[in-house]
């Protein structure tokens, strides 16, 4: 096994707390972080990062703080290891182990110009495009505003204090899978801003951006295995680093309230709109994804490679990429689709990720309606077939059933759902699920079931 070392290239000393990185985990170190640490090493800047997390993780910012916030990034292939050392964290904040009021306090603070979030789908506290108003968190944070728990909470908090103090808005970027990341972001704070106190909601609609974004780079959960193929690289443990796939992509709206990061000198495209390229992601990336996720356990694998070793379950991810998903999308005439397909099941086939089924199937419930859903209403409408993704539908239903669904935040719902006569109509009609478009589609539910008792 080769491996090739890039060491840090610029001056930590020189970085300022710009950067708040909500949600700070296995993707954020792997993806933004490099593209920032790549854009330093050329363009220079001040550009500093504070890494949070909300609920768990104060033993992780603690061991960053005992690392100076440095960490390695072990990207891997069959071929060998590209090891990035990464320098850009300048401090690390945890509510639990810093105080509630040390994140809105930084928000408010005058270097801050950008909030990455990496929340995760139920981090939005949204439904049906909007700020969840029944959800248990929010409700919390709305009674006791200057306390909040929540990732939305925090923000419009910071952002109160921010404007008290006379300072101007900043960007929030969102990093996470879902459709028009930016414009969801956006609703929900002004909704909640708005419940809060309604001058407030119109100031930050003026002086905050809220880009969208499109990020791919596949970061599996870190294993023995992974840790110990990061430790014969570098030649010593690194409790912090992660192990990841060489390709990485980052398209964001260039759409910056309060100073631009030099994520572009790290490789990150600034586009006037993202959606082509998010929606090419979130249907044949992340639609396969989940697919296999589902369908791949069912078989009896346990990692996305595992399913690429099995023939007939990688010509099925081929076929949902080509014939179902991609004939949904509307994208640029410089992208080639089939070489798309083509570098996906590559990526999906790299025998150093072991990345994990049921890893990859948490949160299908927040994840669905994007990626398997969307395409499906597409192809009823034209009277297509979408076998594929009926199956992959199907599938999740099927594990649920069997009582092997990875964690969900309506884990109660779904459970209940499973439990009777008819599963199917059950899980899918539970609210806020499926779009109710594609619920009145006289083909969609017999679709799910005739796939389910295929299964």
């Amino acid at each position: 096994m080769t491996t090739t070392t890039v060491p840090i290239a610029f001056d930590t000393e020189a970085l300022a707390p710009r950067i708040l990185h909500l949600g700070f985990g296995a993707f954020a170190r792997a993806h933004p972080m490099v593209y920032l640490s790549e854009g330093l090493a050329k363009a220079g800047g001040d550009w500093g990062v504070v890494a949070a997390r909300l609920n768990s993780g104060v033993e992780a910012m603690d061991a960053l703080d005992a690392a100076d916030g440095r960490y390695h990034v072990a990207e891997a292939d069959g071929e060998g290891v590209t090891l990035r050392e990464i320098g850009v964290i300048a401090a690390t904040r945890h509510p639990r182990r810093d105080g509630v009021d040390a994140i809105p306090d930084l928000i408010a603070s005058a270097p801050m110009s950008v909030i990455l979030l990496t929340i995760t789908e139920k981090g939005y506290c949204a439904r049906s495009g909007g700020l969840d108003r029944e959800n248990a968190g929010v409700v919390a944070d709305l009674a006791s505003p200057e306390a909040p728990g929540t990732a939305i909470g925090v923000i419009v908090e910071g952002l109160a204090r921010r404007r008290a103090a006379g300072l101007g808005g900043l960007t929030v970027l969102s990093c996470d899978n879902q459709p028009e990341n930016g414009h969801l972001t956006r609703a929900v704070i002004l909704e909640f801003a708005g419940a809060r106190d309604p001058e407030l909601a119109a100031w930050i609609g003026e002086s905050c951006t809220f880009p969208c974004s499109m990020v791919d780079r596949i970061v599996p959960a870190m294993t023995e295995e992974s840790y110990a193929l990061l430790a014969g690289a570098l030649g010593r443990e690194d409790a912090n680093g992660i192990v990841c796939e060489p390709f990485r992509q980052w398209v964001i709206e260039d759409s910056f309230a309060a100073g631009r990061p030099p994520f572009a000198a790290g490789g990150a495209e600034l586009v006037a709109d993202v959606r082509p390229f998010e929606e090419m992601k979130l249907r044949m990336l992340n639609g396969s994804h989940t697919m296999l996720a589902c369908y791949g356990q069912l078989a009896g694998h346990v990692t996305v490679d595992d399913c690429m070793g099995d023939p007939a379950l990688r010509e099925t991810a081929r076929k949902l990429m080509l014939a179902e998903q991609a004939p949904t999308l509307s994208v640029p005439e410089s992208v080639d689709l089939g070489a798309y397909a083509a570098a996906l099941l590559t990526r999906f086939a790299n025998p150093r990720l072991r990345h994990r089924l049921d890893q990859i199937a948490s949160d299908t419930s927040q994840k669905l309606p994007q990626r398997l859903l969307a395409p499906a209403l597409a192809h009823l409408q034209k009277g297509e077939g979408w076998e594929v993704t009926a199956l992959g539908i199907a599938a999740w239903i099927k594990l649920l059933a069997e009582g092997r669904g990875s964690a969900d935040p309506r884990k109660a719902e779904l459970e209940a759902a499973v439990a009777g006569e008819d599963p199917v109509a059950a899980v899918l009609a539970l609210p806020g699920l499926v779009p109710a478009e594609l619920a009145a589609e006289p083909g969609f539910l017999p679709g799910v079931r005739a796939a389910f008792a295929r299964l």
